[in-house]
């Protein structure tokens, strides 16, 4: 479980979240939702120890994740941070093979070479792996960086906004593929993910958590806060929580 107690956080003495309390669930696909500006980002670096708040703490699985050290965070938690930065030449092999770092620190081992393959396996890249990740689609190169997320075989993973700028097909297969390894079982990953596609969060998550103006707004199972009502308020605008061929649609109004 992730333990957030009273987080407050500030920029340029601005309040960027503030009194934030919430349990997330160990296991299971937790979606972070809201208006842009809402806080969302800088939440999911706070649960990842890279931002210390100005007050309050994030606690993972009982342990005070700003107290670590780097390689222990490392061990803890897995973060993919929004666009982030290519080295055109690199493999796709070597990208997800920077997943094992925290664990060979530059010293890999038989095993780190089954995980990466693992990892390329689970996200259909084998066939790609010698490929420059300047020559792969939008698509292939964020299942990439998610493959690489994956391969730091940490309990839990942060992902800052996956989908942007992907088309529904590469949206949906990466949603397919994080949900499925959040099921529960031996292996299962807890999966924390900043979503704007209200959509992929209304049939995917187990979980979901609002923010609005760096307050925590809902933090409940899926059905209780995606609402007509809830997301309605929460995004001030006229939205409807609708079933289509069993699964539930987030509609404008």
């Amino acid at each position: 479980m992730i333990r957030i107690d009273s987080l407050d956080l500030k920029r340029d003495g601005q309040p960027i979240l503030q009194q934030v309390t919430a349990q997330i669930p160990a296991g299971g696909l937790t979606a972070v939702i809201g208006p842009n500006g809402a806080g969302k980002s800088t939440l999911l670096h706070c649960l990842a120890g890279l931002l210390a708040p100005d007050a309050g703490q994030v606690q993972v699985a009982g342990a005070d994740i700003t107290g670590m050290k780097p390689q222990e965070r490392a061990h803890r938690v897995a973060l993919l941070t929004q666009s982030p930065a290519i080295v055109p030449r690199l493999s796709v092999r070597d990208l997800v093979a920077f997943g094992r770092w925290p664990h060979h620190q530059g010293r890999p081992r038989a095993r780190d070479h089954d995980l990466v393959d693992e990892a390329l396996a689970l996200f259909d890249l084998s066939a790609l792996q010698d490929r420059k990740l300047d020559s792969l689609s939008g698509g292939q190169r964020q299942r990439a960086f998610v493959a690489m997320a994956y391969a730091q075989s940490t309990p839990w993973m942060l992902l800052d906004e996956p989908l942007a700028a992907l088309d529904p097909r590469y949206a949906r297969d990466i949603m397919e593929r994080l949900h499925a390894l959040s099921r529960p079982g031996p292996d299962a990953r807890g999966v924390v993910i900043v979503l704007h596609d209200l959509g992929m969060a209304a049939r995917y998550a187990d979980w979901i958590v609002g923010l609005k103006d760096g307050r925590l707004i809902h933090s409940a199972p899926r059905h209780e806060a995606m609402t007509t009502a809830n997301l309605s308020d929460l995004f001030d605008t006229g939205l409807s929580v609708q079933m289509l061929n069993e699964h539930p649609v987030v509609v404008p109004v």
